[in-house]
């Protein structure tokens, strides 16, 4: 393979995630380090060291990187984290251009993500689709008549950040009640936990147990998987509250396919069944029927996948 055909994508998170990326979206190889979280040139660096280590003895022709923030793409600037280290008032791209000598294309991590689940995962071969990650956070990329679309800055997408319940508590973007505080994983466990609390009924959980030491999103979907009560109960709750905000999009958009991926989506049919559910209770009976609500295909690589499938078309573009 020539390396004509050759990009880099990262998926940028607590864990930076990198590869090496064909251009017909097969990774070639890849490697992932846990992020810096207290200095911010320190991150950047660890970001051109992450995309560097797939320059040697190749030559891609761009790397892409997909944000776990706020990217207004226009300028090709980060404007805003919630999760992640501040690093707006430095100019990554032109930083990443300089150390890695590549051409570097910015985006927000759903919206790459998306991309690569429409060019080669669960949503290819259609023109209308929602893609929502829910992990640590909650994001979604939007594709219309075949085009990405990111809003007026590039902030569109912030699904998790829709107000849902007027007097929740509040969320790291300042609001209160936004999805995200009661679907994101570790509102998961911070709803299994008061559970647990304020009903001795479920004293008898096997997530009891865990209690005193690390309660974890992972360990409520594996104990639902076993039958355990209490984690079913919340997971159905999450699949209903997901499904209500779902069901909004799917009358405002008509897509033709919603796709669900990222960390909560190793619950299953767990998830799935309650959500598809509730959008069928929610939504226009004619937009619900002409939709499908799906699990993504690609996992964890679908963030790196994308960021190198948008630089290789920016790159075209270019």
């Amino acid at each position: 393979m020539s390396d004509d055909e050759l990009f880099v994508g990262l998926d940028v998170g607590r864990m930076i995630r990198g590869a090496l990326v064909a251009s017909d979206g097969t990774i070639l190889s890849q490697d992932r380090i846990v992020a810096e979280v207290t200095e911010p040139r320190v991150f950047i660096d660890q970001l051109a060291a992450a995309i560097n280590q797939f320059t040697r003895g190749t030559r891609p022709k761009a790397a892409g990187v997909g944000w776990a923030g706020l990217v207004n793409y226009s300028q090709q600037r980060i404007a805003a984290n919630t999760n992640l280290l501040d690093v707006s008032p430095f100019d990554l791209r032109f930083e990443l251009e300089k150390s890695t000598g590549l051409p570097i294309v910015l985006d927000n991590d759903a919206n790459a993500a998306a991309y690569a689940e429409w060019q080669c995962g669960a949503a290819r071969g259609t023109s209308n689709i929602l893609f929502v990650t829910i992990g640590t956070g909650i994001g979604a990329g939007i594709i219309l008549g075949s085009q990405l679309q990111r809003g007026a800055c590039g902030f569109a997408g912030e699904f998790g950040h829709i107000r849902v319940e007027p007097d929740g508590l509040e969320c790291a973007c300042g609001s209160t009640g936004c999805l995200e505080t009661l679907a994101s994983g570790p509102n998961i466990v911070r709803r299994v936990r008061e559970q647990l609390f304020s009903d001795p009924s479920f004293s008898v959980s096997q997530l009891a147990s865990d209690m005193e030491g690390t309660l974890t999103a992972q360990r409520v979907f594996e104990a639902a998987l076993d039958h355990d009560e209490l984690a079913v109960k919340v997971l159905n709750e999450t699949g209903q509250i997901l499904g209500s905000a779902f069901a909004s999009v799917v009358n405002l958009l008509n897509v033709e396919v919603v796709v669900l991926g990222g960390g909560l989506m190793a619950a299953g049919d767990l998830i799935l069944v309650p959500l598809r559910e509730q959008v069928r209770r929610s939504a226009v009976g004619v937009a619900y029927d002409c939709c499908r609500i799906v699990a993504a295909q690609l996992g964890r690589d679908a963030g790196m996948i994308g960021a190198a499938l948008l630089a290789r078309d920016s790159y075209k573009r270019g």
